[in-house]
């Protein structure tokens, strides 16, 4: 073998080693964290529970990136939370801080100089800490209503000196308080979606099918009595690939699709003298206007049909809408 070709090799195989090896070396370090979900962390979520204000997360450098992080999945999952730069705080932003907060302060040392100077003010204003430390006899420990333990016995940086393991590790626990007070407060699905109503998961909970359906003189409609070829004007016109049939009374009876007009043409039938009522399908499937867009996605993909007809309980068409308009509003 060509000695350029051995030597990738030997670079393949010793990047692709190095590369296990961190993970299995966060990953152990993340199972450790098991065991110390104790009285100390349920003491933790209780004084989140029982906080009258926010939760204020604090942390420098790749603490501070683990602590924004934190801030922003408490407060999207029912905790109001934000985060403040330790260092800014001593310079006007503790203000931000009241009495009725809690503070979460997130310091792998545990002895993070910026910390330690607002620390004082924290405690004199009678706030409550919770801390993240690798270092239980730290002084941010000892300061603390609670303390974390989230030490790692070895960072995941060759020269054990790099915030790895350790940052993973503050991750994965911070998730931990997160989701253990998400499920607390008996957070729904709808109390998510207010919060992120402005991505799919929001359009996918909020979204209700009459905020997307065609209405009044968009709706393509006509009557049993009325010809095929009226239906089939209809139709076009209205741009959704079907038409409903209603009977006299309004009520909708029936519906005629681009699929069944491929079926009609094979049939033989004369599109210029039959009847609607002849050949429409019977009993079509229909939703409600106050059932979730995201359901009725699920409906036609189990039908396998592009579009549906939207009744009230006296099967009164109220709306008609289809695949395409579902995609548009970034249902699918």
């Amino acid at each position: 073998m060509p000695r350029n070709i051995a030597k990738h090799h030997a670079e393949t195989s010793s990047l692709a080693r190095l590369g296990r090896e961190v993970i299995e070396l966060e990953a152990a370090a993340v199972a450790a964290l098991a065991g110390r979900i104790d009285e100390r962390f349920v003491r933790a979520c209780q004084i989140v529970m029982a906080c009258e204000g926010r939760v204020v997360v604090v942390g420098m450098g790749k603490s501070g990136h683990i602590g924004g992080k934190l801030a922003a999945t408490l407060a999207s999952t029912g905790t109001p939370a934000f985060f403040v730069h330790p260092g800014e705080a001593s310079h006007g932003d503790l203000g931000m801080i009241t009495p009725g907060d809690v503070v979460i302060a997130i310091s792998n040392s545990g002895e993070t100089a910026e910390i330690l100077t607002i620390l004082p003010l924290i405690k004199r204003m009678g706030t409550k800490l919770i801390t993240m430390t690798g270092n239980p006899d730290s002084i941010l420990a000892l300061q603390a209503d609670v303390n974390l333990d989230v030490g790692v016995e070895k960072e995941a940086c060759p020269l054990n000196l790099a915030p790895t393991s350790s940052t993973t590790a503050t991750l994965a626990m911070g998730d931990a308080l997160a989701m253990a007070l998400f499920q607390s407060r008996g957070f729904t699905q709808a109390d998510f979606a207010r919060s992120h109503p402005g991505g799919k998961l929001g359009r996918r909970l909020l979204l209700y099918v009459r905020d997307i359906m065609h209405t009044g003189g968009n709706i393509p409609v006509v009557t049993d009595d009325a010809s095929l070829r009226e239906a089939l004007l209809q139709m076009t016109s209205k741009g959704l690939g079907m038409t409903g049939i209603t009977d006299q009374s309004g009520r909708l009876v029936g519906i005629y699709t681009d699929g069944d007009l491929r079926r009609t043409l094979n049939r033989g039938i004369d599109v210029y003298g039959a009847t609607i009522g002849e050949v429409m399908t019977r009993n079509p499937k229909t939703t409600r206007p106050d059932m979730l867009a995201a359901e009725t996605v699920q409906l036609m993909r189990s039908l396998n049909i592009s579009g549906l007809f939207v009744v009230d309980d006296d099967s009164r068409v109220l709306g008609a809408l289809n695949m395409h308009d579902l995609l548009k509003a970034g249902v699918v």
